[in-house]
């Protein structure tokens, strides 16, 4: 049981890694903003990107809030999905 929850949340972790790199190139072309897919992603990923962009400044016309906000997902969610199978070892699922 314990292997499957950590697989989910290895997943989720994945699929929403994925979905900041499509917000990120996205972001590079303007009709893509104005799709479905783009504002589906535009949705789940703002959130998350705006805390970053409230907080670095663009450079010029380059935003790198959401290249800083990837490698903190990076970093965060490798410790949150160690915590988690550190956590499911120590209940003994």
């Amino acid at each position: 049981m314990g292997s499957i929850i950590l697989h989910i949340g290895q997943y989720v972790y994945d699929i929403y890694y994925w979905l900041i790199l499509i917000s990120i190139f996205g972001s590079w072309f303007p009709q893509f903003n104005t799709t479905k897919i783009g504002i589906w992603v535009s949705k789940l990923v703002d959130p998350y990107l705006d805390i970053f962009r409230r907080f670095i400044p663009p450079l010029g016309v380059i935003d790198i809030s959401p290249f800083i906000a990837l490698i903190a997902y990076r970093y965060l969610g490798g410790f949150a999905l160690e915590g988690l199978r550190q956590l499911l070892k120590m209940m003994g699922v």
